[in-house]
């Protein structure tokens, strides 16, 4: 930046041959310009520094603008030093505020030659060119019509009487407390209507659009108002929710005494279809964290079929196996000795993966091809859900739990609806509830992996353990019973994953006893009906 010098005095020493010129140090356009940039970037200490007057408390009115507004950028552009005494520089303030939009004004600074040195003459005015002492910014606010939530053939979710799970997704509108004003900033104040939980809460802005707001000068004297912003409407939110499978989904498990959760994903695009919860309150089908149970061999599968184990291979099932000082048995005892990987992963004999796995895999490779299945990556499907989690095993013992996902393996029924998905479109894909936008890219499986694990995933239903579960014909799936809490005979989770055609599924009963049994067919009522 240019440095305009100004001399003040020359003073020459008689018969000193010598003399000093005495200047005022930086000039109005450096000093202006340093100050405006300063405030730009919030450095108050900076400002009091560069200005000549000013209070201890020079950062309270630019606070208190700030606060009062709900200002979350601010943005200055000087312009030409002014001829003419006193000196000022005009500036141009534009004020993002949090309610959407920007405000903007015209102000200027006044420069002032103090102890040769050039600094902002400091006022109110300074800020704003109507603020004075005991004056302050306040905003009011007028909200738009809000946008609607959609389903995916453009029906409304977001009136009453749509399911308790649909709610669930779709949120509440109710009137703002402390907290929420808190949260979302002006121009939100106490009693205005607001999201609460759901896409009404996650998508708040989007809904509620920018309000017309009114910037005023309140306090010290009648208000009067300084700057007005435009509102515009909220926008709707269109969802994937498909109302006929959601349907299908929410009757067939209306009937469980037990809590129980359905999720129904496209697995050509990830998006979430239907998620059902019995009873409401909780959405133990995006939130809820179990063990997976044997639903999580299709991952154990998949990482020994990318070791080199083929479906056709001879395993044997044992009655128990003996792996880092514990024993581990398949359910109720059953034995079913030399037979293909294929039928061992029909029949779900844990004794095998817990062989294989330890025998042929490392930790960390089950750990690799679980991340490309979506456990420990984030999921943002448009409302709040919860990741799988494979922790690391600590020992052998630890990894055979895993490999059939018991020991510290969680999932939510949204993350084994996706790892099914994943087997049938050859992509895991990130779960999506709201249409458009930028999505995550998705992880490509092994084409080898894929190849294997479907004919596998069929035979579970064609000869296995949902045999008996009167699955349409071409459903693919895996029964899951998770032991859980403590005990001889601890109780068991009742799990069943699966896809037909472009829909791939998961269903879980708490508490519900086995997956061939207890879950398996509540997915058979579902695709019946569909």
């Amino acid at each position: 930046m240019a440095l305009a010098v100004v001399t003040a005095v020359v003073l020459v020493l008689a018969g000193a041959g010598a003399f000093w010129v005495l200047r005022t140090e930086g000039s109005p356009r450096q000093v202006s310009a340093e100050f405006l940039a300063a405030w730009q970037r919030g450095d108050f200490p900076a400002m009091r520094r560069l200005s000549a007057g000013a209070p201890a408390d020079l950062a309270a009115p630019y606070v208190q603008m700030n606060g009062a507004l709900g200002v979350t950028a601010v943005r200055i552009r000087p312009g030409a030093v002014q001829s003419g005494s006193p000196r000022k520089v005009p500036f141009t303030a534009g004020l993002t505020l949090r309610s959407g939009g920007t405000w903007t004004y015209q102000g200027a600074l006044t420069l002032t030659d103090k102890g040769r040195r050039w600094r902002v003459a400091w006022t109110p005015a300074a800020v704003h060119p109507r603020l004075a002492p005991g004056r302050q910014l306040a905003l009011t606010a007028t909200w738009p019509s809000r946008g609607h939530i959609l389903a995916a053939d453009g029906s409304r979710i977001d009136v009453p009487g749509v399911s308790g799970s649909v709610q669930q997704l779709a949120g509440v509108l109710g009137p703002a407390t402390v907290a929420d004003v808190r949260r979302l900033g002006p121009p939100y104040k106490k009693g205005d209507q607001v999201g609460h939980g759901g896409l009404q809460q996650e998508k708040e802005q989007q809904l509620a659009g920018v309000p017309g707001v009114g910037i005023r000068l309140v306090g010290g004297g009648p208000a009067e108002e300084i700057g007005r912003i435009a509102g515009k409407n909220g926008t709707e939110v269109r969802t994937s929710l498909d109302p006929k499978i959601q349907s299908a989904a929410a009757k067939a498990i209306t009937s469980q005494k037990k809590p129980a959760a359905l999720v129904a994903l496209r697995p050509s695009t990830g998006e979430i279809l239907a998620a059902a919860n019995q009873p409401g309150g909780f959405s133990r089908a995006l939130l809820g964290q179990y063990p997976p149970g044997s639903t999580f061999k299709v991952v154990t599968a998949a990482a020994l079929l990318s070791a080199g184990l083929r479906p056709a291979d001879r395993v044997t099932c044992t009655k128990t196996a003996n792996i880092g000082g514990r024993s581990f048995q398949n359910f109720e005892g059953e034995q079913f000795g030399a037979l293909d990987f294929l039928t061992a992963f029909a029949h779900s004999c844990n004794t095998v993966f817990a062989t294989e796995a330890t025998r042929r895999l490392k930790a960390a490779q089950l750990a690799k091809t679980a991340r490309d299945f979506g456990f420990g990556v984030p999921i943002t499907p448009g409302v709040p859900a919860a990741r799988g989690a494979f922790p690391p095993p600590k020992d052998d013992a630890e990894f055979a739990a895993a490999s059939f996902g018991q020991g510290r393996v969680l999932a939510s029924p949204l993350n084994m609806a996706a790892v099914a998905a994943a087997v049938k479109d050859g992509t895991w894909r990130p779960p999506m509830l709201v249409a458009g936008g930028q999505r995550p890219p998705g992880r490509p499986l092994d084409a080898t992996v894929t190849s294997g694990l479907r004919p596998m995933m069929a035979a579970v239903v064609t000869k296995g353990t949902a045999k008996d579960a009167g699955l349409p014909a071409g459903t693919a799936g895996k029964t899951g019973t998770a032991e859980f809490g403590t005990g001889a005979k601890p109780p068991t989770h009742a799990w069943f994953i699966g896809y037909r055609g472009d829909l791939a599924f998961a269903v879980i009963v708490e508490g519900g006893g086995t997956g061939g049994s207890a879950a398996a067919p509540l997915a058979a009522t579902f695709l019946r009906s569909l």
